[in-house]
């Protein structure tokens, strides 16, 4: 199972780690996937956020949530190792949970499963990988 390390904090809306360690425990029961080492999690601004998806993806567009791996298998990181990276908008987390009704510490909880998914191979490009990440995610925030 992978850990994770908060960088930062929203300002805004609390963390409970507690509820964020359940999200990695069930990804990682429901997924036959090697999960070794540490997912950063930090919470920067749309800007910045702007610049990493035009760096990276080339889409010049702030969006919620942005996943790195750094490895395509987990297999043999060790336990400090850093796997991967969740980048998370404070500011659409907000806006988003009012939009669907929620709150803001579940609309962070569903974008955290969603990296987390990306970050273990799984996209959202075609039909057939939507309805196969929404097959996993799906059951996944209903137990949030």
């Amino acid at each position: 199972m992978f850990s994770f390390i908060f960088l930062n904090h929203p300002e805004s809306f609390p963390i409970d780690e507690s509820r964020i360690a359940r999200i990695f425990e069930m990804i990682s029961s429901s997924l036959d996937i090697p999960q070794h080492g540490i997912l950063n999690i930090a919470f920067l601004s749309d800007y910045e956020i702007q610049v990493l998806n035009r760096d990276h993806r080339g889409i010049d567009s702030t969006t919620d949530v942005l996943s790195f791996h750094y490895f395509d298998d987990f297999s043999d990181l060790s336990a400090d190792q850093v796997a991967g990276e969740i980048i998370l908008s404070e500011s659409r987390i907000v806006s988003q949970a009012l939009e669907h009704w929620h709150s803001c510490e579940r609309e962070c909880e569903i974008l955290i499963i969603h990296s987390i998914l990306h970050i273990l191979g799984y996209d959202h490009e075609t039909d057939e990988e939507y309805d196969e990440m929404w097959t996993i995610e799906s059951p996944l925030r209903m137990q949030l």
